[in-house]
């Protein structure tokens, strides 16, 4: 029997008609590499044939009876590629605008739980913006959606990889050899979730030690002024409020070699660069805009702990962090150096928390009460009444060094994009592919309309970083 973690169905109770839980991908193909011109028939056929025998696309949820323990993962015995591989076209002229305005529709609408979550749309007449400013040749856009109960960063890049190759023509890059879930029975559910009811109590006394241990040391961290920021410290923005299920969407590409060239020369990371650039492009879409608060937003960082975590099973394996963006600070180098430093201290905090604290701690997640707590968290506006916790999620995803083939296409763009919360109505999602870093931003409509507004930015707050580093000089500055 293969039982959802404790932190896979959090996002399943997380989830309301405004907050959906699902994780998103555009990926943008070129078809003129297919061994066999495109058509739409037989991508979905090449989908069905490489997916089918995989457990990750055939299971579904089923619950626990009367929601005693968190629900199970059963194989779908009726599983049809039809209710999840469909076709759309693009409006004339089919460009950027009509495909972000699609994409935000999709994105807005939730996943049939009575299936396996996920679907895709293979979305046609997408003409992208050639370099003249004139449309270049049409490309296939498929618009990929999750479950975040399903997968997280590093799992669903893995799972995408079941149906990506090397070469056009080349077998997928990870062959599937995990069984399927078996489908138990009423009464040994029953039975399961009465077990791990009484045995909740011990669970939670071990769960305590630690967690008690850490708060000493984050306050000695705090004394010393090397913890990471505090959640409930950051200042209110427009985006920082009650969410409804619409969504804006908008993405970029930057070049990933300047952004390494800028770590080596700084002595600083990837990770520290696009933090850097993210919060002076939000920095100057606040301030357009006259919101630019004095003090610097805070963003969550989810951290991955596959690596480290002592669980073998749960598609989520990952922790956070949370990071002053310096939005308060004008010059792009100064903002990289103070982030660089914090960022260790962060790291240092982080890694002195276990790696499964999370997820010791989703446990105890009770599907009815967590339910009803978030729907009157929602229903109450009550992210408008306390101290905002976060302002956004900001993650960075590796990606494949070398091009990636999408049933024979080459993959141009792979831009993913998380769920938004009450509160935190904006998220930022990064993936490096190909020497590129794609840039993907979604928002909830009603408090970021146009989030290309904010996303235009970002290339601009690399050349700006750029430019800073070059005039400071130094070895390795100068191109």
């Amino acid at each position: 029997m293969d039982r959802l973690s404790g932190l896979d169905a959090s996002f399943l109770y997380l989830e309301t008609p405004a907050q959906l839980m699902h994780v998103c991908a555009v990926m943008v193909l070129d078809p003129a590499t297919m061994t066999t011109p495109y058509s739409f028939a037989a991508m979905q056929r090449e989908i069905e044939a490489r997916v089918r025998d995989v457990p990750g696309f055939t299971r579904k949820v089923r619950g626990v009876p009367l929601g005693l323990d968190h629900p199970v993962w059963v194989r779908d015995k009726d599983f049809d590629i039809e209710r999840h591989v469909h076709r759309l076209a693009l409006p004339t002229p089919g460009g950027y605008a009509e495909l972000m305005d699609l994409c935000a529709h999709l994105a807005s609408l939730p996943l049939d739980r009575s299936r396996p979550l996920w679907e895709m749309w293979v979305i046609e007449g997408y003409r992208p913006e050639g370099k003249d400013g004139e449309a270049a040749e049409e490309k296939v856009v498929v618009f990929a959606k999750m479950h975040h109960a399903t997968v997280d960063g590093v799992s669903g890049s893995n799972l995408i990889s079941h149906l990506c190759s090397l070469e056009p023509d080349s077998a997928p890059l990870v062959p599937e050899n995990a069984p399927h879930p078996r489908d138990p029975g009423r009464g040994e559910l029953l039975g399961r979730a009465v077990i791990g009811t009484a045995t909740r109590p011990v669970t939670l006394v071990k769960v305590l030690k630690p967690s008690a241990q850490l708060v000493t040391k984050s306050i000695g961290r705090a004394r010393q002024g090397t913890a990471m920021a505090a959640p409930f410290s950051a200042p209110r923005t427009s985006f920082n409020g009650t969410i409804t299920s619409h969504r804006s969407i908008a993405m970029t590409d930057l070049d990933l070699e300047e952004i390494r060239r800028i770590k080596k020369v700084t002595g600083t990371t990837v990770n520290d660069v696009v933090l850097a650039v993210s919060g002076g492009a939000l920095r100057a879409y606040l301030a357009e805009r006259d919101e630019l608060p004095e003090s610097s937003l805070l963003a969550t960082v989810p951290v991955s702990v596959r690596d480290s975590s002592r669980r073998s099973t749960g598609a989520n394996k990952v922790s956070a962090l949370f990071t002053k963006l310096g939005t308060d600070i004008e010059d792009p180098l100064e903002r990289l150096r103070m982030l660089a430093e914090r960022n260790r201290h962060a790291k240092e905090h982080h890694n002195a928390i276990s790696a499964d604290a999370l997820q010791d701690w989703a446990e105890f997640a009770a599907p009815r009460t967590f339910g009803l707590a978030v729907r009157a968290y929602a229903n109450l506006r009550l992210a408008e009444r306390h101290p905002v916790v976060h302002n956004l999620v900001i993650s960075n995803v590796p990606g494949p060094p070398i091009p990636l083939y999408f049933m024979g296409a080459r993959i141009d763009a792979l831009c993913p994009l998380g769920p938004v919360f009450h509160g935190a109505g904006l998220n930022i999602t990064v993936m490096s592919n190909a020497g590129q870093m794609h840039v993907g931003a979604i928002a909830c409509r009603e408090s970021m309309p146009d989030t290309d507004a904010l996303v235009r930015h970002f290339p601009a707050e690399l050349a700006r970083l750029t430019a800073a580093v070059d005039a400071e000089g130094g070895p390795g500055a100068a191109r």
